[in-house]
């Protein structure tokens, strides 16, 4: 089934939102800055965690120092379309290998 354009940002504007509230929630020295459809976390060693809207492809992209990776809506979870790994789940074990810190979104 096609998601239309509405529901795609409703569903991504959710999932920063998220992104961003559980990093205000944290006691962490992790930060982050919200630009649009861009959102650049900053883990404590200073490198760079880049999520971002792919509004024409209705997918988030995340970008580590470990790799690129493009998720899809699927059954009530951004989905990763290659590895298949879930967002929230990887994002926290990304910020964990890259910054040190540990983060549950």
């Amino acid at each position: 089934m096609t998601m239309d354009s509405s529901t795609y940002h409703q569903l991504a504007d959710a999932a920063i939102e998220r992104i961003t509230e559980v990093i205000d929630d944290s006691e962490l020295e992790l930060d982050y800055d919200q630009a649009g459809n861009v959102i650049e976390i900053e883990c404590i060693d200073g490198s760079h965690i880049i999520l971002n809207k792919q509004e024409p492809l209705h997918q988030l992209w995340l970008a580590t120092k470990f790799g690129g990776y493009h998720y899809n809506y699927v059954d009530g979870q951004w989905i990763c379309d290659r590895s298949g790994n879930e967002l929230f789940a990887f994002l926290s074990e990304s910020v964990a290998k890259q910054g040190g810190e540990q983060i549950r979104f």
